[in-house]
C-alpha cells in the first residue's frame, strides 16, 4: 500500500502493482481469444512505465509523428498508426515507424498509397469506417455524431474498397461495456460485412474498459470468440487506452488555502483541474478524493478549486470528515489515463512530479519539473 507520507505534493504516482494487475488481465483476454491487444498512447505515453507494459503487451497504437516515434524507440516496435489526416512532411518518418496506417479518408490513402508502394511495401494499410452508430454519450467524444470528420461512411465506398486496403478500423467506444461493443459490431457488420472477405485484419478502436469491477470480461471473450468464429480470417486488434491504467494511480495535492463566497467553501489546492486534470472539465466528470463523498449535509463541505486564474477551474462539492486546513493532502483516485498526456503550462503553474510506487514499496521518482520546463516551452 502506497505511503502518502513519503510523497511530497504536487505529483502523479503510478502504483506498479495495481498496473500490473491491469496488464494480466489484458494479457488473459488475449490468450483466451486469440485477438491482439495493444497500447493507445493518446491515453498514457509515460515511457518510463513502458518496460512493465513490453512485459504484457508490445504493440502500440500512435496518432501522430511524436507517438510513433516513441513506439519505435521506447517500445521497441513499430506502431499501428491512424491520424485524421497525414501531411507531406511527416509522412515518410511515419511510416518509417509503423506497421499498419490507417487512412481516415479516401483521399488521403489515393495521395499517400502510391509511397507506401514504392518505399514500405510492408506496411499494411486500413481505412477508418464510420458506422454512424456510437454508445457514446457526450458528444466532444462521440466520433460517429452527425457530420463527423472521422471515417469514411458506407455510402463514401461506393461498393468498393481501394486496391491496397488490407483492413477495417472503427473506433466508436469511449469507456464502454463489452454490450456497447457487441452492438457496434452488429451495425458494422450489418453495414460493411461485405468487406470482410477482402481484408486481413480488423481493429476495434479503443474505448473497451475491460479492467473495470462493472465491465463483463466473460461477456466480452465470448463476444471476440464469436467473431473470431465467424470470420478466422481476419485478424482481430482492440487499442484500449484508459483500461491499461484504469484506477492505477494518483494525484497528490494540498490544500494550500480556504475561501468563502456566498456561503461556498472552496478548499485551493496546488493543482489545478485545467492544467492537470482536464477531462474533469472537458467530460466532465468528478473524480474520486479519498476520505472524501458527495456532499452530506452536516458534515464539512467543501468546492475543490485549483490553482489557475481561470474562474471555472474547480469541481464540488466534496464532504470530508473534518474541517479542511492548510496543509491537508488531498489525494485524487485514477489519474494517469488522459492526465499526463494532456496536462499544460498555463499559468506558469508548477507541474506535478511523476513517480511510481514499486511493488518492493519504495517509491521512485521518475520525473521533477522547473521553471526551465515552462522557459523552453516558450522558445
Amino acid at each position: 500500500m502506497i505511503d502518502f507520507n513519503q510523497i511530497e505534493s504536487p505529483c502523479y504516482v503510478l502504483d506498479e502493482s495495481l498496473l500490473r494487475n491491469n496488464l494480466k488481465l489484458i494479457s488473459s483476454v488475449q490468450e483466451a481469444t486469440g485477438v491482439q491487444i495493444i497500447l493507445a498512447f493518446k491515453a498514457f505515453a509515460q515511457w518510463k512505465a513502458f518496460p512493465i507494459i513490453k512485459e504484457y503487451v508490445p504493440y502500440t497504437t500512435a496518432s501522430s509523428l511524436s507517438e510513433a516515434l516513441l513506439a519505435y524507440e521506447e517500445m521497441g516496435t513499430k506502431a499501428h498508426t491512424y491520424s485524421p489526416a497525414y501531411t507531406e512532411k511527416e509522412f515518410p518518418e511515419i511510416a518509417r515507424c509503423s506497421s499498419h496506417m490507417t487512412f481516415n479518408s479516401l483521399s488521403q490513402f489515393e495521395r499517400f498509397y502510391p509511397s507506401i508502394q514504392n518505399n514500405y511495401p510492408t506496411i499494411s494499410c486500413g481505412l477508418r469506417i464510420n458506422p454512424e452508430y456510437s454508445e457514446v454519450g457526450t458528444d466532444l467524444y462521440n466520433p460517429c455524431a452527425p457530420g463527423s470528420r472521422l471515417g469514411v461512411t458506407l455510402e463514401s465506398l461506393e461498393g468498393k474498397l481501394p486496391d491496397g486496403i488490407e483492413g477495417l478500423h472503427f473506433h466508436t467506444l469511449c469507456e464502454s461495456t463489452s454490450y456497447d461493443l457487441e452492438k457496434t459490431f452488429q451495425q458494422v457488420e450489418e453495414k460493411f460485412g461485405s468487406y470482410f472477405p477482402f481484408i486481413k485484419w480488423i481493429n476495434m478502436g479503443g474505448g473497451h474498459l475491460m479492467t473495470s469491477q462493472k465491465y463483463d470480461v466473460a461477456h466480452l471473450i465470448v463476444l471476440l470468440k464469436e467473431i473470431k468464429s465467424r470470420y478466422p480470417h481476419l485478424h482481430v486488434i482492440l487499442e484500449p487506452g484508459s483500461a491499461f491504467l484504469w484506477r492505477t494511480g494518483y494525484l497528490v495535492s494540498t490544500v494550500v488555502d480556504i475561501v468563502e463566497n456566498s456561503g461556498i467553501k472552496t478548499a485551493i489546492l496546488d493543482v489545478s483541474f485545467a492544467c492537470h486534470m482536464p477531462d474533469c472539465l472537458e467530460m466532465p466528470y468528478k473524480p474520486s478524493i479519498i476520505g472524501a463523498t458527495d456532499e452530506i449535509e452536516g458534515k464539512p463541505t467543501y468546492r475543490i478549486g485549483g490553482n489557475s486564474c481561470l474562474s471555472g477551474d474547480f469541481v464540488g462539492n466534496w464532504s470530508f470528515d473534518h474541517e479542511l486546513k492548510p496543509g491537508d493532502k488531498i489525494i485524487f483516485e485514477d489519474m494517469l489515463h488522459y492526465t499526463l498526456v494532456k496536462t499544460t503550462l498555463f499559468n506558469g503553474i508548477s507541474h506535478p512530479s511523476i513517480a511510481c510506487w514499486r511493488c518492493n514499496d519504495t517509491l521512485e521518482i521518475w520525473r521533477e519539473y522547473s521553471y526551465e520546463d515552462y522557459k523552453t516551452r516558450m522558445d
